[in-house]
């Protein structure tokens, strides 16, 4: 078992988390908390940029579909007639500095959540881990409202807004903090936020959005055609995913009919040949965030598949009117 399935089967399954993991908990707990009291009491410096910020993060370690709804986020920005930018840290790249994030840009320079971000969103991307002077190259740029991808325990930079997402399958797990859980910080931050959008699962509708994401179809990675999920129900599948909860995607393909082989890796894990490549002649599915990492070593054969938000009936709406009058409250601060 890998350290990641390991951790997993602690965080999400019944294996109870061993004794020495519990006072690392701890010790993280209280640097965390240091950390907080830090920027709160203004020990530590926090920017106030000149434009409204918008931060989409979560409680837990691993994928809660922030990308897919940071795309929605830039889309509705733009319907209301701001320009916005998107700041990450660029995890898993190796550049150091701040930059724009250019589409042709290498994963292994800026990470493949920054060029699926640029590539879907259609706005700037900037990447750093000082966020806010990534954040004035976009308003170099023109941008004149930023949204933070991850950004909610990245205090260096103030907000004005903060949308929190859940995992409406696996929540907060065990309820445990890094290492022997999945939690950044704990639940007690929820009510603090500007709204909580819960991706798939149950959903308390009276203080929590709901949101799933959607796949209809497959996406040729060689020719760029596109192809009905459902008609690679005939045969089983290949499917390849290095994203915070592989089986999310899984479980998508299953929906969709597909008998599924499953091929799990870590988060952001980098692609070589061999991780895409098996002894028959099979469809290989992968989600777009993996696609992005290895575009220049596939064939006729490998497909990623692109989702995107679907909201509960009025959902959309609401989370829509949240962002308007924090950024309404924002302009009047000004």
């Amino acid at each position: 078992m890998s350290a990641h399935s390991w951790l997993n089967s602690i965080w999400y399954g019944d294996r109870p988390a061993p004794l020495w993991l519990r006072p690392l908990s701890s010790l993280y707990g209280v640097l965390s908390g240091a950390r907080r009291l830090a920027y709160a009491g203004h020990l530590a410096r926090s920017t106030r940029l000149p434009c409204p910020v918008i931060v989409v993060g979560n409680l837990t370690v691993g994928g809660t579909g922030k990308t897919p709804l940071v795309c929605w986020l830039a889309a509705q920005l733009k319907e209301l007639g701001f320009t916005p930018g998107i700041v990450s840290r660029g995890y898993g790249g190796s550049s150091r500095s701040p930059r724009l994030v250019q589409a042709s840009d290498a994963t292994a320079l800026v990470g493949d959540e920054a060029i699926l971000l640029v590539r879907r969103s259609a706005v700037p991307v900037a990447i750093g881990r000082n966020r806010p002077a990534a954040a004035r190259l976009l308003i170099d740029a023109g941008c004149n409202v930023i949204v933070s991808d991850d950004g909610l325990q990245h205090y260096a930079l103030e907000r004005d807004c903060e949308i929190i997402v859940i995992d409406g399958d696996r929540r907060f797990g065990n309820g445990r903090l890094l290492p022997a859980g999945p939690l950044r910080e704990t639940p007690a931050k929820l009510p603090r936020a500007n709204a909580i959008v819960v991706n798939g699962g149950e959903a308390d509708g009276q203080t929590e959005l709901r949101m799933r994401l959607l796949a209809a179809g497959a996406v040729a990675m060689k020719f760029g055609t596109n192809k009905p999920l459902r008609e690679f129900s005939n045969q089983p599948v290949h499917a390849i995913a290095a994203i915070g909860n592989p089986q999310r995607f899984f479980a998508t393909l299953r929906a969709a009919g597909l008998s599924v082989i499953e091929h799990p890796l870590p988060d952001h894990a980098p692609l070589k040949i061999d991780d895409i490549s098996f002894a028959d002649d099979l469809p290989v599915l992968m989600t777009e965030k993996d696609a992005v990492k290895c575009r220049d070593i596939v064939g006729p054969h490998h497909w990623y598949v692109p989702v995107g938000v679907v909201f509960a009936p009025g959902d959309a709406e609401k989370l829509r009117g949240i962002v308007a009058q924090s950024l309404q409250q924002s302009a009047a601060r000004a």
